[in-house]
């Protein structure tokens, strides 16, 4: 299994500041929580993201919650209870409560004992259990969802221990793991469904603890086929990025901040021969920065050109879309601009082998090139998303207190440390500088639809479904779809597991 590591800084921490970079200050021995992780199989990422889609114009019935049906993802060993019961649970940047299984769950009596992984939490078994009330109720997209109770009881991971905590206990539902969720509280169930105000999730909880002194955390998930990344709370490790980070606001909805999303500003393709930019006119929109999505999802005429311009087929029966293997090896790059600051995501990023399945096949366009699935999707007209194939490219510090997020270049594959606290207020990321003028607020989708032709990084010839081809490789994959969607493993939004060091 590859591992990454996981860190919570348990320090006095500060926010940053809205224009300029401030003085790093440096601990010899920073306070930190450390954590180990490794990836884990996943199933059908497309149809799993599909699922978690929000229905945004259904509140106050519906909740943007997550579930997580089909796909592993980063994953967090934990405790609940006196005595401890363990559980793995499912880390997520795009929700924002804690949410488990009982024993007595619909989908854990299921006879092939699928909570058996994530485990169960039973309230009947912990002498520190306190039911809050019954209001816990989502459901999303594809109908799914859970139904049970908000309670408090002692939370335990890496060496913290958080006294009375809030999560919710599904008693109904269609997730064989939990999931813990990081985002804003007002993204929280209580808060979204029922209108009541807002209890501490685990970051704010940390902060109320005195553990760390800053509502923040940092993501460095590491290239595609890395043995190491990490995730701080409460702090950044500069020896994982390049240059500086540059800060940008977070776009707020009417009803005010809950999803963690920026403005996407510009977008092109850069090769050796030059740079082609999308057009203007199809920015700015938000996209949301979420760890629990493996690929992204971007507007259906953008996702079109850039399906041109990598050679792809798109089969919307599976809503996968297919590239010659070696269009990995190319020296191209999309680059994402987020006003200021431009993260580069290399083809060696976005194509995805799917690998052989178990009789030795492997999946290929009719004329026998080897067929890849590529990392962008279209989001047919729901929420743009950047997901793990944009964000392993990004060193990612959410500061949820301060509503910004700063973004930086990743440095792949580096052992070097610099961990550095988040200091407490405005000015306290550290080497962060806030974009001048940079886009607040963004539509989630484009406010014009322009598509353009750009000129393909390779000479394969296959296009977008439902456009002519001019060889044989147009074809769907031959094999079943479904089949590397099921072997997404390890690769694409590759699960990570946490375990206390």
């Amino acid at each position: 299994m590859r591992e990454i590591l996981c860190w919570s800084l348990a320090i006095a921490t500060t926010f940053l500041q809205t224009t300029e970079a401030v003085q790093l200050v440096k601990r010899s021995t920073p306070a930190v929580v450390g954590f180990e992780l490794e990836r884990k199989k996943i199933v059908n990422p497309v149809d799993y993201d599909k699922r978690r889609q929000r229905r945004q114009n259904d509140k106050p019935k519906v909740v943007n919650q997550v579930l997580d049906n089909e796909k592993t993802l980063y994953f967090c060993n934990l405790t609940l209870g006196t005595p401890p019961q363990q559980l793995r649970m499912h880390i997520d940047t795009g929700s924002s409560d804690l949410w488990v299984n009982t024993p007595g769950s619909t989908i854990c009596r299921d006879r092939r004992n699928l909570c058996e992984v994530g485990g169960t939490y039973d309230p009947q078994r912990s002498s520190t259990y306190k039911r809050i009330n019954d209001d816990f109720n989502i459901t999303y997209a594809d109908g799914s969802g859970a139904v049970g109770d908000y309670v408090t009881d002692t939370l335990k991971f890496g060496g913290v221990t958080l006294d009375d905590f809030q999560f919710a206990v599904g008693y109904q539902s269609t997730s064989r793991e939990g999931v813990l969720g990081i985002g804003f509280t007002s993204n929280e169930v209580q808060a979204v469904r029922n209108d009541q105000p807002p209890y501490p999730n685990l970051p704010q909880a940390l902060v109320d603890a005195k553990l760390i002194n800053s509502n923040a955390y940092s993501i460095w998930l590491n290239d595609l086929d890395a043995s190491k990344g990490e995730i701080l709370f409460g702090g950044v490790n500069k020896a994982k990025f390049h240059d500086s980070l540059k800060s940008v606001p977070v776009v707020s909805r009417r009803t005010g901040y809950q999803d963690l999303a920026v403005a996407l500003t510009g977008l092109s393709v850069k090769t050796a021969d030059g740079e082609q930019r999308f057009p203007s006119a199809n920015f700015p929109f938000s996209v949301v920065l979420d760890t629990g999505s493996s690929l992204c999802y971007l507007p259906n005429a953008i996702v079109a050109d850039i399906y041109d311009a990598v050679s792809a087929v798109y089969d919307s029966q599976f809503g996968a879309a297919y590239v010659p293997c070696d269009i990995a090896s190319t020296k191209a790059d999309l680059v994402f601009t987020f006003s200021e600051p431009n993260i580069s995501v290399g083809m060696d990023e976005l194509v995805i082998n799917p690998g052989p399945n178990r009789n030795g096949e492997t999946l290929q366009f009719d004329d026998g090139t080897d067929a890849c699935i590529f990392g962008i999707a279209p989001a047919q007209g729901s929420v743009s998303i950047l997901g793990d194939t944009f964000l392993r490219s990004a060193y990612v510090v959410y500061d949820l207190e301060n509503e910004e997020i700063s973004l930086a270049q990743t440095r792949f594959n580096t052992s070097d440390s610099e961990i550095l606290e988040i200091q407490s207020g405005r000015d306290g990321v550290p080497d962060a500088t806030g974009v001048a003028s940079a886009v607040s607020s963004a539509g989630i989708t484009p406010t014009a639809s322009v598509q353009t032709t750009l000129t393909p990084i390779s000479t394969a010839t296959v296009g977008m479904d439902g456009r002519p081809v001019s060889s044989s490789a147009g074809a769907v994959p031959t094999m079943k779809p479904e089949y590397p969607l099921r072997m997404f493993a390890g690769l694409a939004g590759a699960g990570i597991v946490f375990a206390a060091l």
